[in-house]
């Protein structure tokens, strides 16, 4: 399986670790308690990890008891992006979906009530593979540590924010005109990237009570993934 594992050893529960691709900083939120205010219909946060970055979006339904998540990952090295779905009923992991998208690379895991696997399927561009029980184990600890993260950064309101770079400015995916409060290596690595890459550009930060911390900036459309969760 060309990605094993998405997020292990990532982040402490309790913090969120900033590699900064060549600028070597490391940048730390402590993430805050949480507090009684209701969560927005879906929910979006992220995190740097070891191997990259993994933009998150959830879905609560308090009235079916329902879970719904989709992880976004970006590799530092190699690879291209892949995009997990999962659904999560009664805290127990009902369905997962995964997708390389540089790749024709489907995986799809359903599970019964009681946590056997009802149905497994990996899909490549000319063939049907098995799933080895390894990687199942490992799919199975990627759903149960992406939950716990989500947790955590819900709890701590640490938000995820994207749009389109414009100047000095960023256009977000609603509409609006902010000028995100990102500290000097965070400006430089911007313009790094600007001179690296041609035409339109997207940007991805993180906002908590500490503070702000730039993702992600690069070619694409980031947005569309935020009209895709608000389909979760």
């Amino acid at each position: 399986m060309p990605v094993k594992s998405l997020s292990r050893g990532a982040v402490s529960p309790l913090l969120l670790l900033s590699r900064r691709l060549g600028i070597g900083t490391a940048i730390f939120f402590i993430v805050a308690c949480s507090s009684h205010t209701p969560s927005p219909p879906v929910f979006a946060s992220g995190y740097l990890s070891d191997r990259g970055i993994v933009r998150l979006w959830r879905k609560d339904d308090a009235q079916h008891d329902t879970i719904r998540l989709i992880s976004v990952y970006n590799p530092f090295q190699g690879g291209g992006t892949v995009v997990t779905r999962y659904w999560y009923q009664q805290d127990s992991l009902r369905e997962i979906k995964r997708t390389l998208e540089a790749q024709k690379d489907d995986t799809q895991i359903r599970f019964a009530e009681d946590g056997t696997v009802s149905f497994m399927q990996r899909q490549l561009a000319q063939r049907r593979e098995s799933i080895s029980d390894d990687d199942l184990a490992l799919y199975q600890w990627d759903a149960k540590r992406t939950r716990e993260l989500s947790d955590v950064l819900q709890a701590g309101k640490v938000t995820l924010r994207q749009g389109k770079l414009q100047d000095d400015l960023v256009i977000t995916c609603d509409g609006a005109r902010v000028r995100p409060d990102f500290d000097q290596s965070s400006q430089d690595w911007i313009a790094q990237k600007r001179k690296q890459l041609t035409g339109s550009l997207s940007i991805a930060w993180l906002e908590a009570s500490e503070g702000t911390q730039l993702l992600l900036v690069d070619q694409g459309d980031f947005c569309r993934w935020e009209a895709e969760a608000n389909r979760l």
